[in-house]
């Protein structure tokens, strides 16, 4: 792979000020972590606007392992790409891992050696590292690969103790999920999980948002928007300057045009 590595995409993101911490997620979490030898894997999976990367991004940083982070975009769908980013996250945990992979990927263009072959040596190399972290896949709704998603596997059926995996997305991946429930091995977070509660919709209202509400309209506003974080924080911007609260949230449907805005943006355009 000649193509230069992107360091933004192994940025981990910073805590948004004036967040809304959510201490039950933040246990569960936690909770999912491995105790023992054997690896484990979170799935966050929930549709777009319900706080995915806020959430895991508030949670390393609290978190006492060492984190390596990978936002997934769309050119990530080429396998070599993949697992050159790939090693690029596991060497912001140790710098010197997978640099013979990288070296075969950089030199067996066009046609790279067997994927196993190659996750097969990295595998190995990562059975070295002394200590535990945790390896974040970010977006990863924007992998359409099967070749991708066969490299993925195959680090989860040879997932070496020191890696705990957590993927982020908008739908679940082909991977072998129904085996790793039934295995015990992997803990799931979805839309229901992280859909705000009425406290955390109060707060993110009248604190985070500055408005000043009484609970008879955060109440109403949390039924309309399904405790959906993206629909709360769409209405609350378009109450900023509205004096009849009450009448505008009565008003507030999926048609108004922030929450269409948003639905054409982020859901919609990244159909087929």
């Amino acid at each position: 792979m000649s193509t230069p590595v992107l360091a933004t995409k192994l940025f981990i993101p910073p805590p948004r000020p004036n967040v809304v911490l959510r201490p039950r997620l933040i246990e569960r979490l936690n909770k999912g972590l491995p105790s023992g030898d054997t690896p484990g894997v979170t799935l966050i999976s929930a549709p777009a606007g319900f706080g995915k990367t806020t959430l895991v991004s508030e949670w390393v940083a609290g978190c006492k392992q060492p984190v390596a982070w990978l936002s997934l975009d769309e050119g990530d769908n080429d396998t070599t790409r993949f697992l050159a980013y790939l090693v690029a996250a596991f060497q912001t945990i140790a710098g010197n891992i997978g640099e013979g992979v990288l070296a075969v990927l950089r030199a067996s263009q066009p046609q790279p050696p067997p994927t196993e072959s190659i996750l097969t040596e990295l595998l190995n190399e990562i059975t070295t590292i002394p200590d535990n972290f945790i390896l974040v896949l970010d977006d990863y709704h924007l992998i359409g690969s099967k070749s991708v998603d066969h490299a993925l596997t195959f680090l989860l059926e040879h997932q070496p103790p020191q890696i705990h995996l957590i993927i982020a997305t908008r739908e679940d991946p082909d991977l072998p999920l129904a085996r790793l429930r039934a295995q015990g091995k992997m803990t799931e977070l979805r839309a229901a999980d992280l859909r705000f509660t009425a406290s955390e919709a109060a707060e993110f209202l009248n604190r985070v948002m500055g408005l000043d509400l009484s609970a008879e309209d955060i109440a109403a506003l949390e039924t309309r928007t399904e405790g959906w974080i993206a629909g709360l924080q769409l209405a609350a911007i378009s109450m900023q300057g509205h004096q009849d609260a009450a009448s505008f949230i009565q008003s507030f449907t999926g048609s108004h045009h922030f929450v269409m805005d948003y639905l054409v943006e982020e859901v919609l355009q990244q159909q087929s």
